[in-house]
């Protein structure tokens, strides 16, 4: 082999070592169940897959939703409670991550007004835009 294709040689495998590494702790990381054995545990983890909301999905929870992103959740999820994380830091760990419209049902607070308030709104102007258009639907016919 010549000086110039060693050295090659040795930059592809430099290249290549960061991938390797990955490969290896995403492989670590793969260890948690599709499901748990112990059907308490399951049924802790299906209750809050049900209570997390799949942000890239209209309405769906994570349990539901067959996007990537409740993929990954689903893994977090079952991750924490391997782990021995209660429900409570389990959601709180991901209401810091996303906020509380990570949560089918968020808390009524003042960050929260919006999502709570926000379809009686759209509700109101819908009906202020039905009455304006049938009082000058009325004045045009007389």
């Amino acid at each position: 082999m010549t000086r110039g294709g060693f050295k090659t040689v040795i930059a592809l495998l430099v290249m290549m070592a960061p991938a390797s590494v990955s490969h290896a702790v995403f492989a670590a990381a793969a260890v948690v169940p599709e499901t748990f054995s112990d059907p308490g545990m399951e049924a802790r983890a299906r209750h809050l897959q049900r209570q997390l909301r799949c942000l890239i999905c209209a309405g769906e929870s994570i349990d539901e939703s067959a996007s990537s992103f409740a993929v990954d959740v689903r893994r977090l999820v079952r991750e924490q409670i391997a782990e021995g994380k209660t429900d409570k830091q389990v959601e709180d760990f991901f209401v810091d991550r996303y906020g509380a419209a990570i949560l089918m049902k968020p808390p009524v607070e003042p960050a929260t007004w919006l999502l709570w308030l926000g379809p009686f709104g759209v509700l109101a102007i819908a009906g202020g835009v039905a009455w304006v258009t049938i009082k000058k639907a009325g004045k045009a016919e007389a």
